[in-house]
Order: structure tokens, then sequence, then C-alpha cells
């Protein structure tokens, strides 16, 4: 792992527990990046019109990565506005349950649109009540982040297999923004209908990238109005032709950033997604069981059994300033500071923290 963590020289200069708001660039990124603008500025529309073929390798690399048809996988420039899109083409007669405090992007976009909305609360129950609102309300619509971007709790995979299995109507939507990177995922063999991800947190490729993936099956209850010259590759006969898919591509894509996105992905896979999930495991656990040793968890976060690399404890401003000058770099959300930690992170850097912690307090 050493030789992949050195790919990150911010790692020198900080204690870097921020992935969950950006995750970081690697060299060999920056080096492909650099040559990608050095043939655009020597080419232009010349090499422009060779690189298309990296956006249909892009789909092809996300494919193999999740297990998903490349015809069934859209780029988009980030998860929020692939959201709307679909949602633009759904009925809204269909009774949605959401989250409490999800995610802004997941849960805005359906209050916005006159859904009939239900509302899980997130604590040690959450998967159970999920299962009852969905007997008991009729949903028809199950929208969430995997992991709450706040705290870190995660939804239980194999709970969405069941619920699924024990109602096939239901259309399960999922934000895979700080989930998808950390850990192996058989997007195929999920209980999920559509996944969509930005690409600049956990799967470190960058601003400016994400993608969204459909089940054959889910197509049928969305009537997609997005069209455009990227919609149809150019080809001015198929107006009334659009892939599923494509209606979420109607204009030009960004080579430079989906470029982006497929070298992170063959940079994870060299390393080997067994190895990333089983080091993010690894520190979750440890982080977990260090910062509620110190009482620094909710009560419901330490009970679960599923959690992600997010945390969250109380801290005020001059904690966090506290934290800043000991170079430990995280966010404030939801009222307190949230740390985050990716498989280039270190037990020591998770000691330090806890270590400027106590001896702030």
């Amino acid at each position: 792992m050493k030789n992949f963590t050195d790919q990150f020289p911010v790692l020198g200069q900080y204690i870097y527990a921020n992935t969950a708001a950006c995750g970081l660039l690697s060299d060999g990124l920056m080096e492909w990046r650099q040559e990608h603008d050095l043939d655009y500025l020597i080419g232009g529309s010349v090499m422009q019109m060779k690189s298309l073929s990296l956006l249909v390798e892009t789909k092809r690399t996300l494919g193999k990565f999740f297990n998903c048809k490349p015809e069934n996988v859209a780029l988009v420039p980030n998860f929020s506005l692939g959201l709307n899109q679909l949602l633009e083409g759904l009925d809204a007669k269909h009774k949605v349950l959401l989250l409490e405090s999800d995610y802004p992007s997941v849960n805005w976009p359906f209050e916005t649109r006159g859904f009939d909305i239900s509302y899980a609360k997130i604590d040690e129950n959450l998967e159970d009540t999920i299962f009852k609102k969905v007997k008991d309300n009729d949903i028809s619509v199950l929208a969430l982040s995997l992991v709450q971007w706040v705290n870190g709790v995660k939804i239980e995979l194999e709970f969405l297999e069941r619920l699924k299995s024990d109602f096939p109507d239901l259309i399960i939507i999922a934000d895979g923004t700080q989930f998808c990177g950390t850990s192996q995922f058989d997007f195929g063999k999920s209980g999920i209908d559509l996944l969509g991800a930005s690409g600049y947190k956990w799967l470190l490729a960058g601003y400016g990238n994400g993608f969204w993936m459909c089940k054959e099956d889910i197509k049928e209850y969305f009537s997609l109005k997005g069209s455009g010259f990227g919609a149809v590759n150019g080809n001015l006969n198929a107006k009334d032709k659009i892939l599923f898919m494509k209606h979420l591509e109607p204009g030009h894509l960004d080579t430079l950033n989906f470029g982006s996105l497929k070298y992170s992905l063959d940079f994870l896979s060299r390393i080997g997604m067994d190895i990333v999930e089983t080091r993010v495991e690894a520190l979750t656990a440890y982080a977990k069981t260090k910062f509620a040793e110190h009482g620094l968890l909710e009560s419901y976060v330490v009970r679960r059994n599923q959690h992600g690399p997010i945390f969250n404890i109380k801290g005020n401003d001059a904690l966090f300033h506290h934290l800043t000058e000991k170079n430990v770099v995280c966010s404030q959300r939801g009222g307190g500071i949230r740390f985050s930690f990716h498989f280039y992170n270190t037990e020591k850097h998770i000691n330090d923290i806890i270590k400027s912690l106590i001896t702030r307090s």
C-alpha cells in the first residue's frame, strides 16, 4: 500500500481526514491530465475527435467496476444534475420514502416536485423503520444515500436486497457518492434500481465527473425528456430513438473530467478493491472504537453494526480551529466536526486526532 499512498503529496503536509468533502488528487492523475491538455493544446479538434473514444471506454470501465451493462451507464457532471433529470421523467403520483437529514441533493429534488413524501428516522433501527414504512404506507419509491454524509451511518446492503425481494415493484434509488470507492460493489446483484455518484470524493477522480447506472426493468417507470446532439452521438436521424440513459447526456462531455474518472477507476483496480475495502473497514473499525472509548459518538452510531468511514463528534469553532492548527484537515458538518478516512490514512492519523481532541478538552 505504501507505493500507492506515496501518490498523494497532501499526506506529507497534513493529517488528511476529509475525503468525505474531497478526495485527494494523485500524482499519476495529475500527470495524465497534463498530457491530456498538452495533446489538446497542440492538436485542437483533431485531438478531441480522437479522444471521444475515451468516453466509451469510461462507460465500459464503470460497467466492469460495478457490474452494469455499459449501455445502462450515463456520464454526468455530478450526482445532483443526473437525479434532477431523472425525476423530471417520474410521475409525481409516486409515494416516496426519504431519510431525515439525508444529503440535500437527495431529498430536495423530491421535495420540490410535489411527491407524497414520508421520512424514516436515522437511528439504530433504520432498516426496520424503512421496512415498516414501505409495507404500511404503500411506498413506491425509496431514495437514500448508502452512507450518510454527516455521520457515516451506512445502510445494510443486504437489507436492500431483501427489501427489493419482498417488494419487487419498489423503486430503490441510491446516492453512492459517500460509498463508491470504499468497498467492492456489485450493482447487478444489488437491490438497487438506480445508482448515482459524483467522482470527486472516494473515487479520487477530481471534480466535474459522475455517473448514473440503472437496471433494465426500471426504465418502464420513467418518461425521460432530455435530448440534444450528445444524446444521439451526432446522428441527426436518431432524434426519436434516444436510448434511456442517453437522455442524461444531451450535450458534449468533457474528456478531461471523464478521462480522470476512468484513470482513477483503473488506479483503484490496480490496488485491488478487495485491498481497499479491507483497509477502509479496518480504519473504520479502529476509529469507531477509539472515538467511542472517549464518548465522542452518538449512542445510536455506536450501537449500529455497520458504519461507513465517516464520523461526527461534538465540537465548536474553537475546537475546529485547534485541529486546523494541528494540521488536521476535517470539516464542520451537522453542528459538529466530521472526520473521514480512506485507504491512504493510517491508525497513527486517528491516534493523533484523538490526542489533539483530548489535549484540547
